[in-house]
Order: structure tokens, then sequence, then C-alpha cells
């Protein structure tokens, strides 16, 4: 069922950050796309989501609808710009979904704003950067400005160039967007202060090894011991791991909606 769409500008730690939403009631969740994501690379989940509450998708820094600043990309500044944008937009609190950069954004504010998130919903995203595949994290060492006639080839640009505030400013989003990402982190500590449930999602033939997936989920309490016959989860953290998935379709899952619906409802 097709909902209707609003969308705007929000003044945000420098930045006018877009935002569209649908549907209403409940408690909001925000949408956070990956790294050189739209708000629309959501597609059709966001509108089985939309059904039954308000869908906020956002677009962070440099991407798409949302200008640059003059700030170099982190995701402990993305978190604060997510927990800003849900005061900006009047919500006393909201759940959270992050794919790929995106989660970690997401999970940035959750850790620094836990106040904010009700529930978190993760796609797609190590805890660690040497949680990624090595082939990855060398992708990752070889992104800038340098790649840029390749990239201006890719239906990817072709989305961003159609809605970006300055069509030029591609060559540095994907210089700062290498930086960020070849930028060491290790965020396993704090994971035992994250306070909002948090459903981890994965394909199972993901970006991010099995045995990294499962690391994290133990972080989380899950996965530690047998709850006996009777008993139950022994934590408020669930991982799901979406059969014939990778990285770039776990999105398009069947199914991804239920699961959010049935986690944050």
């Amino acid at each position: 069922m097709s909902t209707q769409t609003t969308s705007g500008y929000a003044p945000v730690n420098g930045l006018e950050m877009y935002w569209e939403s649908r549907g209403g009631g409940g408690t909001p969740l925000l949408a956070v796309h990956g790294g050189f994501g739209l708000a629309s690379e959501f597609g059709g989940l966001l509108e089985d989501i939309a059904d039954t509450r308000q869908v906020v998708a956002v677009e962070l820094q440099g991407r798409g609808h949302t200008a640059d600043i003059d700030r170099p990309f982190s995701y402990e500044s993305f978190g604060d710009d997510l927990s800003a944008l849900i005061d900006e937009l009047g919500f006393a609190h909201a759940d959270l979904l992050g794919v790929s950069l995106g989660a970690g954004a997401s999970l940035r504010c959750a850790l620094q704003h836990a106040d904010l998130v009700r529930r978190l919903v993760a796609i797609s995203f190590p805890f660690r950067r040497d949680g990624w595949f090595p082939e990855v994290r060398a992708g990752m060492d070889q992104l800038g400005s340098a790649g840029f006639a390749g990239m201006s080839r890719s239906p990817m640009y072709a989305g961003w160039r159609a809605v970006a505030p300055d069509p030029d400013a591609f060559p540095a989003l994907m210089d700062k967007t290498g930086e960020l990402l070849r930028r060491p982190y290790d965020w396993g500590r704090e994971l035992a202060t994250l306070e909002p449930p948090t459903l981890l999602v994965y394909g199972d033939s993901d970006s991010i090894p099995v045995s990294h997936i499962g690391e994290f989920f133990a972080l989380l309490g899950g996965g530690l011991k047998d709850p006996g016959w009777d008993g139950g989860p022994a934590t408020s953290a669930r991982l799901a791991i979406l059969p014939g998935r990778t990285h770039y379709d776990v999105l398009q899952a069947p199914g991804l909606a239920a699961l959010v619906h049935a986690f944050t409802g």
C-alpha cells in the first residue's frame, strides 16, 4: 500500500539535513542509508514498514540532498547529527535502522545518546574495522577521487547527481568517505554500555565473516549459554541471518520488513 511522503530540511549541527517522512503513528523509525546511498535506496522496505508507523529516511552529511560542510566525516559526528535531528523533528525518542555506514552512524547515536533511541536495527556492519573481510578493507584503502572516472558511470553517481545541491562535489565526497573508511575503530568495549535493545541483521554471504558476526552478538550478551527448555533469551539483543543475501542486496530480502516489525513493534 502506497503512503504519502513529505520531505524537508532540518538545521542540524551546521547542516541542512534532508529528511523524508511516510506513514504515521507509533514510535518514529529513522532509516539511515549506506556509504554513497540516498533515502531512496531502501526501496519498498520503508513503504512496508510505514503501513503501521511513521518512517523518516534521512541523508547524512554530503549525501544526496544534504550539502556537505567543512567538517571531516566521522561515525561519532554522524551519530550526533542523528540525535540532533530527532530533537529537531520534535520526537521524544525514535527507533533507528541503519545499513552499512548508516548502521555505524546509528550505532554511534545509540551509544552516545541512549536516551533518544528506543531500539536499534543495525544491518551489515562490524563493530571494528578488521571485521570487514580483507578484500573489502583493501577496496576501502583505494577509495578516493582518483577513481571518479569509473564511479561517474555508475547508477549510484547518477542518482546522487540528480538531487545533489552541488553536482560537482562527488570527488570530494569520495575523498572524505575514503578517509572515514580507512580510519581504525573498535567499539567492542563500549558495547557493554549499549542500552537500546539491538537487532543485528546480515546476509549469509555478507562482507563480514560469520565469526565476527558471532563475536558481535556475544558482546551484546547473545548466544553465550543454553537458555534451557523452559527459558528464554538471556539478552534483549537479536540476530538475523538472511539466506541467499549479500551486503549489496540485503535490503531487498523477503521478510526483512516483518523482522523489523516484530523487533520494533
